[in-house]
Protein backbone atom coordinates (compact mmCIF):
# COMPACT_ATOMS: atom_id res chain seq x y z
CA UNK A 1 0.00 0.00 0.00
CA UNK A 2 1.35 3.61 -1.09
CA UNK A 3 2.20 5.56 1.78
CA UNK A 4 0.11 9.46 1.54
CA UNK A 5 2.83 11.82 1.23
CA UNK A 6 2.46 14.55 3.66
CA UNK A 7 2.48 18.50 2.55
CA UNK A 8 5.59 20.19 2.57
CA UNK A 9 4.94 23.49 3.83
CA UNK A 10 7.87 26.14 2.82
CA UNK A 11 9.60 27.91 5.88
CA UNK A 12 8.42 31.59 5.89
CA UNK A 13 8.64 34.85 8.07
CA UNK A 14 6.63 37.46 8.55
CA UNK A 15 7.24 41.32 8.80
CA UNK A 16 5.00 44.67 9.82
CA UNK A 17 5.27 48.18 11.32
CA UNK A 18 3.76 49.95 13.90
CA UNK A 19 3.48 53.49 12.93
CA UNK A 20 0.66 56.46 13.03
CA UNK A 21 -1.56 54.65 11.02
CA UNK A 22 -1.16 51.14 12.61
CA UNK A 23 -1.28 50.62 16.15
CA UNK A 24 -0.38 46.92 18.17
CA UNK A 25 -3.47 45.47 17.99
CA UNK A 26 -3.96 46.49 14.06
CA UNK A 27 -0.76 45.19 13.07
CA UNK A 28 -1.55 41.77 14.78
CA UNK A 29 -4.77 41.58 12.68
CA UNK A 30 -2.66 42.46 9.42
CA UNK A 31 -0.37 39.98 10.42
CA UNK A 32 -2.62 37.40 11.53
CA UNK A 33 -4.36 37.66 8.08
CA UNK A 34 -0.91 37.97 6.69
CA UNK A 35 -0.50 34.35 7.55
CA UNK A 36 -3.10 33.04 6.73
CA UNK A 37 -2.44 34.49 3.23
CA UNK A 38 0.62 32.35 3.69
CA UNK A 39 -1.20 29.42 4.74
CA UNK A 40 -3.19 29.48 1.33
CA UNK A 41 0.12 30.14 -0.62
CA UNK A 42 1.75 26.37 0.65
CA UNK A 43 4.06 28.38 3.57
CA UNK A 44 4.07 28.02 7.11
CA UNK A 45 5.19 30.85 9.74
CA UNK A 46 8.21 30.51 11.81
CA UNK A 47 8.34 33.71 13.50
CA UNK A 48 6.86 37.25 13.21
CA UNK A 49 9.17 40.64 13.43
CA UNK A 50 7.98 43.85 14.27
CA UNK A 51 9.01 47.49 14.64
CA UNK A 52 7.98 50.62 15.28
CA UNK A 53 8.87 53.30 12.97
CA UNK A 54 7.60 56.51 11.82
CA UNK A 55 9.14 56.94 7.68
CA UNK A 56 9.73 53.43 6.72
CA UNK A 57 13.28 53.20 5.46
CA UNK A 58 13.85 54.28 1.75
CA UNK A 59 16.32 51.07 1.09
CA UNK A 60 15.29 48.28 3.04
CA UNK A 61 11.80 49.69 4.85
CA UNK A 62 12.73 48.23 8.43
CA UNK A 63 15.84 49.88 10.21
CA UNK A 64 19.20 48.36 10.18
CA UNK A 65 19.31 47.01 13.29
CA UNK A 66 15.81 45.14 12.56
CA UNK A 67 16.66 43.86 9.44
CA UNK A 68 20.14 42.29 11.13
CA UNK A 69 18.28 40.32 13.16
CA UNK A 70 15.84 38.95 10.68
CA UNK A 71 18.84 37.88 8.65
CA UNK A 72 20.71 36.30 11.48
CA UNK A 73 17.24 34.04 12.01
CA UNK A 74 16.68 33.38 8.27
CA UNK A 75 20.55 32.20 8.01
CA UNK A 76 20.08 29.83 11.20
CA UNK A 77 16.63 28.84 10.53
CA UNK A 78 16.62 28.04 6.90
CA UNK A 79 14.13 30.03 5.78
CA UNK A 80 12.99 30.37 2.39
CA UNK A 81 10.81 33.66 2.05
CA UNK A 82 10.92 36.99 3.93
CA UNK A 83 6.63 38.63 4.02
CA UNK A 84 6.42 42.22 4.28
CA UNK A 85 3.08 42.65 5.16
CA UNK A 86 3.27 45.92 3.27
CA UNK A 87 4.41 47.18 -0.55
CA UNK A 88 7.99 47.47 -1.30
CA UNK A 89 9.66 49.09 -4.04
CA UNK A 90 11.64 47.56 -6.74
CA UNK A 91 15.05 49.10 -5.50
CA UNK A 92 13.59 48.29 -1.39
CA UNK A 93 13.06 44.59 -2.80
CA UNK A 94 16.47 44.63 -4.54
CA UNK A 95 18.15 46.02 -1.48
CA UNK A 96 16.50 43.24 1.31
CA UNK A 97 17.60 40.12 -1.09
CA UNK A 98 21.15 41.09 -1.39
CA UNK A 99 21.31 40.96 2.39
CA UNK A 100 18.68 38.26 3.52
CA UNK A 101 20.22 35.86 0.36
CA UNK A 102 16.59 34.36 0.23
CA UNK A 103 12.79 35.70 -1.65
CA UNK A 104 11.62 38.83 -0.68
CA UNK A 105 7.99 39.38 -1.12
CA UNK A 106 5.33 41.54 0.01
CA UNK A 107 1.50 41.45 0.47
CA UNK A 108 0.95 41.90 -3.48
CA UNK A 109 3.03 39.42 -4.86
CA UNK A 110 1.47 36.97 -2.39
CA UNK A 111 -1.90 37.65 -3.48
CA UNK A 112 -0.78 37.47 -6.86
CA UNK A 113 0.97 34.45 -5.93
CA UNK A 114 -2.49 32.47 -4.48
CA UNK A 115 -4.09 34.14 -7.46
CA UNK A 116 -1.87 31.96 -9.94
CA UNK A 117 -2.62 28.78 -7.78
CA UNK A 118 -6.36 29.20 -7.54
CA UNK A 119 -7.01 30.40 -11.47
CA UNK A 120 -8.38 27.22 -13.34
CA UNK A 121 -10.12 28.48 -16.38
CA UNK A 122 -8.08 30.05 -19.36
CA UNK A 123 -9.96 33.84 -19.08
CA UNK A 124 -8.77 33.70 -14.57
CA UNK A 125 -5.29 32.55 -15.88
CA UNK A 126 -4.79 35.27 -18.19
CA UNK A 127 -6.36 37.94 -15.76
CA UNK A 128 -3.84 36.84 -13.28
CA UNK A 129 -0.85 36.58 -15.88
CA UNK A 130 -1.62 40.17 -16.90
CA UNK A 131 -1.27 41.69 -12.83
CA UNK A 132 1.72 39.77 -12.58
CA UNK A 133 3.21 41.24 -15.64
CA UNK A 134 2.25 44.80 -14.41
CA UNK A 135 3.60 44.33 -11.16
CA UNK A 136 6.89 43.15 -12.49
CA UNK A 137 7.04 45.59 -14.80
CA UNK A 138 9.12 48.28 -12.60
CA UNK A 139 10.94 45.42 -10.55
CA UNK A 140 12.63 43.36 -13.77
CA UNK A 141 16.07 44.50 -12.94
CA UNK A 142 15.91 42.66 -9.34
CA UNK A 143 14.06 40.12 -9.90
CA UNK A 144 16.32 38.28 -12.96
CA UNK A 145 19.19 38.12 -10.51
CA UNK A 146 17.82 36.29 -7.84
CA UNK A 147 15.23 34.25 -10.16
CA UNK A 148 18.65 32.68 -11.76
CA UNK A 149 18.47 30.15 -9.47
CA UNK A 150 15.20 28.74 -10.64
CA UNK A 151 13.72 28.06 -7.30
CA UNK A 152 10.04 27.07 -6.49
CA UNK A 153 7.68 27.95 -4.06
CA UNK A 154 6.02 31.24 -2.63
CA UNK A 155 5.60 33.81 -4.74
CA UNK A 156 7.83 31.83 -7.77
CA UNK A 157 4.84 30.93 -9.91
CA UNK A 158 4.01 32.95 -13.00
CA UNK A 159 5.78 34.68 -16.15
CA UNK A 160 9.21 35.06 -14.37
CA UNK A 161 10.26 31.69 -13.75
CA UNK A 162 10.82 30.64 -17.56
CA UNK A 163 11.76 34.00 -19.34
CA UNK A 164 14.65 34.71 -17.82
CA UNK A 165 16.28 36.78 -20.63
CA UNK A 166 12.83 39.07 -20.44
CA UNK A 167 13.16 43.04 -20.90
CA UNK A 168 10.67 45.64 -20.86
CA UNK A 169 10.04 45.88 -24.23
CA UNK A 170 9.09 42.17 -24.73
CA UNK A 171 7.14 42.64 -20.73
CA UNK A 172 5.14 45.84 -22.28
CA UNK A 173 4.62 43.59 -25.71
CA UNK A 174 2.83 40.97 -23.44
CA UNK A 175 0.90 42.91 -21.16
CA UNK A 176 -0.32 44.97 -24.91
CA UNK A 177 -0.91 41.38 -26.26
CA UNK A 178 -2.75 39.98 -22.77
CA UNK A 179 -4.93 43.07 -22.62
CA UNK A 180 -6.10 42.75 -26.41
CA UNK A 181 -7.18 39.28 -24.78
CA UNK A 182 -8.59 40.29 -22.23
CA UNK A 183 -10.89 42.51 -24.33
CA UNK A 184 -12.05 39.94 -26.62
CA UNK A 185 -12.96 37.97 -24.20
CA UNK A 186 -14.66 40.90 -22.11
CA UNK A 187 -16.74 41.35 -25.14
CA UNK A 188 -17.91 37.58 -25.31
CA UNK A 189 -19.15 37.67 -21.79
CA UNK A 190 -20.79 40.71 -22.01
CA UNK A 191 -22.64 38.79 -25.00
CA UNK A 192 -23.43 35.51 -22.49
CA UNK A 193 -24.80 38.19 -19.89
CA UNK A 194 -26.94 40.06 -22.46
CA UNK A 195 -28.10 36.55 -23.67
CA UNK A 196 -29.53 35.45 -20.04
CA UNK A 197 -32.79 37.39 -20.81
CA UNK A 198 -34.23 40.02 -18.07
CA UNK A 199 -34.09 37.30 -15.01
CA UNK A 200 -33.14 39.12 -12.11
CA UNK A 201 -29.81 39.19 -11.04
CA UNK A 202 -28.38 38.67 -7.78
CA UNK A 203 -24.39 38.69 -6.94
CA UNK A 204 -22.80 36.98 -3.72
CA UNK A 205 -20.03 39.81 -2.45
CA UNK A 206 -18.09 39.69 0.82
CA UNK A 207 -15.21 39.89 2.62
CA UNK A 208 -12.87 36.39 1.00
CA UNK A 209 -13.58 33.30 3.08
CA UNK A 210 -16.44 34.12 4.69
CA UNK A 211 -18.58 31.34 3.30
CA UNK A 212 -20.09 32.58 -0.24
CA UNK A 213 -19.41 29.48 -2.05
CA UNK A 214 -20.66 27.40 0.90
CA UNK A 215 -23.86 29.70 0.77
CA UNK A 216 -23.89 29.34 -3.30
CA UNK A 217 -23.98 25.30 -2.93
CA UNK A 218 -26.85 25.69 -0.53
CA UNK A 219 -28.90 27.97 -2.41
CA UNK A 220 -28.58 26.47 -5.80
CA UNK A 221 -27.62 23.29 -4.85
CA UNK A 222 -24.62 22.70 -6.74
CA UNK A 223 -20.67 22.09 -6.13
CA UNK A 224 -18.98 25.20 -6.72
CA UNK A 225 -15.67 24.68 -4.85
CA UNK A 226 -14.92 26.08 -0.95
CA UNK A 227 -12.44 25.26 1.16
CA UNK A 228 -11.37 27.19 4.76
CA UNK A 229 -8.73 29.12 2.68
CA UNK A 230 -8.34 32.79 1.27
CA UNK A 231 -9.37 33.25 -2.30
CA UNK A 232 -11.08 29.89 -2.73
CA UNK A 233 -12.59 30.83 -5.49
CA UNK A 234 -11.66 32.80 -8.61
CA UNK A 235 -13.74 32.58 -11.65
CA UNK A 236 -17.51 33.65 -11.30
CA UNK A 237 -20.34 30.43 -10.96
CA UNK A 238 -23.22 32.14 -12.43
CA UNK A 239 -26.36 29.49 -11.40
CA UNK A 240 -29.96 29.72 -12.18
CA UNK A 241 -32.02 28.94 -8.98
CA UNK A 242 -35.65 28.50 -8.32
CA UNK A 243 -37.19 29.71 -4.82
CA UNK A 244 -40.98 29.31 -5.05
CA UNK A 245 -41.75 29.60 -8.28
CA UNK A 246 -39.53 32.50 -8.90
CA UNK A 247 -36.27 32.17 -11.29
CA UNK A 248 -33.22 34.10 -11.33
CA UNK A 249 -29.00 34.13 -11.65
CA UNK A 250 -27.12 33.84 -8.51
CA UNK A 251 -23.61 34.47 -8.76
CA UNK A 252 -20.53 33.46 -6.99
CA UNK A 253 -17.24 36.32 -7.12
CA UNK A 254 -14.34 36.41 -5.81
CA UNK A 255 -13.62 37.72 -2.56
CA UNK A 256 -12.15 41.12 -1.68
CA UNK A 257 -9.62 42.17 1.16
CA UNK A 258 -8.13 44.59 2.55
CA UNK A 259 -4.95 46.31 0.23
CA UNK A 260 -6.13 44.58 -2.35
CA UNK A 261 -3.37 44.80 -5.28
CA UNK A 262 -4.70 47.70 -8.05
CA UNK A 263 -3.40 45.52 -10.30
CA UNK A 264 -5.96 42.40 -9.29
CA UNK A 265 -8.37 45.34 -9.65
CA UNK A 266 -7.86 46.63 -12.78
CA UNK A 267 -7.25 43.21 -13.95
CA UNK A 268 -10.55 41.47 -12.49
CA UNK A 269 -12.75 44.26 -13.62
CA UNK A 270 -14.94 42.31 -16.00
CA UNK A 271 -15.50 39.43 -13.00
CA UNK A 272 -16.74 42.25 -11.21
CA UNK A 273 -18.96 43.44 -13.67
CA UNK A 274 -21.20 40.34 -12.58
CA UNK A 275 -21.48 42.61 -9.29
CA UNK A 276 -21.82 45.94 -11.63
CA UNK A 277 -24.70 44.57 -13.54
CA UNK A 278 -26.44 42.55 -10.55
CA UNK A 279 -29.97 43.94 -9.40
CA UNK A 280 -29.70 42.70 -6.10
CA UNK A 281 -26.50 42.01 -3.86
CA UNK A 282 -25.97 39.45 -1.18
CA UNK A 283 -23.17 41.18 1.27
CA UNK A 284 -21.92 37.56 3.07
CA UNK A 285 -19.99 38.53 6.73
CA UNK A 286 -18.28 36.52 8.77
CA UNK A 287 -19.90 37.40 11.99
CA UNK A 288 -17.25 35.10 13.89
CA UNK A 289 -14.36 37.21 12.81
CA UNK A 290 -13.29 39.50 15.84
CA UNK A 291 -12.76 42.47 13.07
CA UNK A 292 -15.89 41.55 10.64
CA UNK A 293 -17.07 45.65 11.06
CA UNK A 294 -13.90 46.27 9.44
CA UNK A 295 -14.63 43.83 6.56
CA UNK A 296 -17.57 45.19 5.84
CA UNK A 297 -15.87 48.78 5.28
CA UNK A 298 -13.40 47.07 3.08
CA UNK A 299 -15.48 45.41 0.68
CA UNK A 300 -18.10 48.33 0.79
CA UNK A 301 -15.53 50.57 -0.37
CA UNK A 302 -14.03 48.06 -3.19
CA UNK A 303 -18.07 48.41 -4.21
CA UNK A 304 -17.74 52.33 -4.08
CA UNK A 305 -15.06 51.82 -6.68
CA UNK A 306 -16.72 49.69 -9.11
CA UNK A 307 -19.84 52.25 -8.61
CA UNK A 308 -22.01 49.23 -7.12
CA UNK A 309 -22.63 50.78 -3.34
CA UNK A 310 -25.89 52.05 -4.25
CA UNK A 311 -27.58 48.69 -5.31
CA UNK A 312 -30.27 46.99 -3.01
CA UNK A 313 -28.10 44.90 -0.64
CA UNK A 314 -29.52 42.17 1.86
CA UNK A 315 -26.33 41.66 5.05
CA UNK A 316 -26.02 38.56 5.10
CA UNK A 317 -24.43 37.57 8.48
CA UNK A 318 -22.34 33.96 8.44
CA UNK A 319 -21.37 31.70 10.51
CA UNK A 320 -23.02 32.53 14.18
CA UNK A 321 -22.53 28.61 14.55
CA UNK A 322 -18.86 29.95 15.25
CA UNK A 323 -19.46 33.27 16.91
CA UNK A 324 -18.14 33.58 20.68
CA UNK A 325 -17.98 36.32 22.16
CA UNK A 326 -15.56 37.14 24.62
CA UNK A 327 -16.31 36.82 28.46
CA UNK A 328 -15.64 38.90 31.31
CA UNK A 329 -15.55 36.74 34.78
CA UNK A 330 -17.82 38.63 37.75
CA UNK A 331 -15.35 39.18 39.88
CA UNK A 332 -13.05 41.32 37.02
CA UNK A 333 -13.85 45.05 37.65
CA UNK A 334 -11.42 46.09 35.72
CA UNK A 335 -12.05 44.65 32.02
CA UNK A 336 -13.95 47.51 30.39
CA UNK A 337 -17.02 45.60 28.25
CA UNK A 338 -16.75 46.23 24.47
CA UNK A 339 -17.92 45.12 21.29
CA UNK A 340 -15.50 41.86 21.58
CA UNK A 341 -18.47 40.55 24.59
CA UNK A 342 -21.49 41.27 22.91
CA UNK A 343 -23.76 38.23 22.00
CA UNK A 344 -25.36 37.87 18.54
CA UNK A 345 -28.80 38.95 20.03
CA UNK A 346 -27.00 42.55 21.60
CA UNK A 347 -25.44 42.76 18.01
CA UNK A 348 -29.02 42.86 16.66
CA UNK A 349 -29.79 45.53 18.70
CA UNK A 350 -26.96 47.67 17.94
CA UNK A 351 -27.55 49.71 14.38
CA UNK A 352 -28.03 46.19 12.81
CA UNK A 353 -31.72 46.66 13.99
CA UNK A 354 -31.72 50.42 11.85
CA UNK A 355 -31.29 47.57 8.94
CA UNK A 356 -34.69 45.72 9.20
CA UNK A 357 -35.03 43.13 7.23
CA UNK A 358 -32.22 44.13 5.27
CA UNK A 359 -29.96 41.93 8.09
CA UNK A 360 -29.95 38.00 8.39
CA UNK A 361 -28.41 35.76 10.88
CA UNK A 362 -27.63 32.43 9.27
CA UNK A 363 -25.02 29.91 9.15
CA UNK A 364 -24.76 27.90 5.95
CA UNK A 365 -22.56 25.38 7.07
CA UNK A 366 -25.09 24.09 9.94
CA UNK A 367 -27.78 25.34 7.94
CA UNK A 368 -29.32 27.61 9.98
CA UNK A 369 -32.36 29.94 9.64
CA UNK A 370 -32.39 29.50 5.86
CA UNK A 371 -35.68 29.73 5.17
CA UNK A 372 -35.69 32.72 7.12
CA UNK A 373 -33.35 33.41 4.63
CA UNK A 374 -34.64 32.09 1.33
CA UNK A 375 -38.19 34.22 2.40
CA UNK A 376 -36.08 37.32 2.55
CA UNK A 377 -34.18 36.80 -0.84
CA UNK A 378 -37.82 35.70 -2.32
CA UNK A 379 -39.27 38.86 -1.19
CA UNK A 380 -36.20 41.15 -2.38
CA UNK A 381 -35.76 39.50 -5.83
CA UNK A 382 -39.81 39.53 -5.86
CA UNK A 383 -40.14 42.97 -5.68
CA UNK A 384 -37.49 43.55 -8.44
CA UNK A 385 -39.26 41.20 -10.76
CA UNK A 386 -42.70 42.70 -10.26
CA UNK A 387 -41.07 46.56 -11.00
CA UNK A 388 -39.68 45.03 -14.33
CA UNK A 389 -42.97 43.12 -15.62
CA UNK A 390 -45.37 44.86 -13.45
CA UNK A 391 -48.41 43.09 -15.38
CA UNK A 392 -46.97 39.10 -14.12
CA UNK A 393 -47.90 40.11 -10.28
CA UNK A 394 -50.60 36.85 -10.38
CA UNK A 395 -47.89 34.98 -10.83
CA UNK A 396 -47.00 35.77 -7.10
CA UNK A 397 -48.78 34.93 -4.18
CA UNK A 398 -48.29 37.32 -1.01
CA UNK A 399 -47.32 33.81 0.99
CA UNK A 400 -45.39 30.81 0.24
CA UNK A 401 -45.78 27.91 2.47
CA UNK A 402 -42.66 26.57 0.83
CA UNK A 403 -39.85 27.41 -0.93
Amino acid sequence: MLEKKSIEYEKAVLIGVLNQYQDEEKVKEYLDELEFLTYTAGGEVEKRFVQRIDVPNPKTYIGSGKMEEVRQFVKENEIGSVIFDDELSPAQQNNIEKLLKCKVLDRTSLILDIFAQRAQTSYARTQVELAQYEYLLPRLTGLWTHLERQRGGIGMRGPGETEIETDRRIVRDRIALLKKKLAKIDRQMETQRGNRGSLVRVALVGYTNVGKSTLMNVISKSEVFAENKLFATLDTTVRKVVLGNLPFLLSDTVGFIRKLPTQLVESFKSTLDEVREADLLLHVVDISHPNFEEHIDSVNQILDEIDSSDKPCIMVFNKIDQYVPETIDEDDLVTERTKAHFTLEEWKKTYFNKLGDKALFISALNKENLDEFRKRVYDAVRDIHVTRFPYNNFLYPEHLDEY
